[in-house]
């Protein structure tokens, strides 16, 4: 039976011995040109190769919790269709989906999202105009859509508000939950 030499002290410290065409360094003294990306801190930008208009993350949330509000300016009534999204690049758009079920008896009720303390959608035919028109109380699914371009990296967070014309205005997510989901879009 053969008997093999093992360099004990060159396998320990991780070292390639010369002797074996190795260059005698250690991963500490390894030249920066046999590494390719020595940290993901070094990748600045996404490769090229994918194109506009593709999805780079997804995220979202949901509420099942019946929340109301009879408040004339737009509150959360603490609802949870809130989602937090760090965009990748400044020239990304966030596409925001939200959909949710509401109850007004009588009068007119809004929904609309926010971004970090912005409203997104402040004109009246931006926002969801939901109403029973005195004929009677509203009860249904509402949704909302809206492709934001926040010239950003940093979190920001998108959130379901809601007002109402001084009737009480119910998102009743209990019955069937709200949800909310932001896209970021590469630009």
């Amino acid at each position: 039976m053969a008997l093999s030499k093992i360099d004990a002290a060159n396998f320990l410290t991780g070292t390639i011995p010369t002797s074996v065409g190795g260059t005698g360094s250690t991963a500490a003294t390894l030249p920066a040109s046999l590494i390719n990306n020595t940290s993901i801190g070094n990748v600045t930008a996404l490769p090229a190769a994918i194109p506009t208009g593709s999805v780079l993350q997804v995220v979202t949330a949901v509420d099942s919790t019946n929340r109301s509000t009879t408040s004339t300016s737009f509150v959360t009534a603490s609802n949870t269709l809130s989602v937090d999204i760090t965009p990748s690049a400044t020239s990304s758009k966030i596409l925001i989906q939200v959909s949710c079920m509401l109850y007004i008896a009588s009068g007119y009720g809004n929904l609309t999202i926010y971004r970090d303390s912005t409203n997104l959608a402040t004109a009246a035919a931006s926002n969801s105009l939901i109403g029973t028109d005195g004929d009677g109380a509203y009860y249904g699914t509402s949704g909302l859509h809206f492709l934001d371009s926040p010239s950003s990296t940093s979190e920001l967070t998108y959130q379901v508000y809601f007002k109402t014309n001084g009737n009480s205005v119910q998102l009743s997510n209990g019955t069937a939950l709200g949800n909310i989901t932001a896209y970021e879009i590469k630009g």
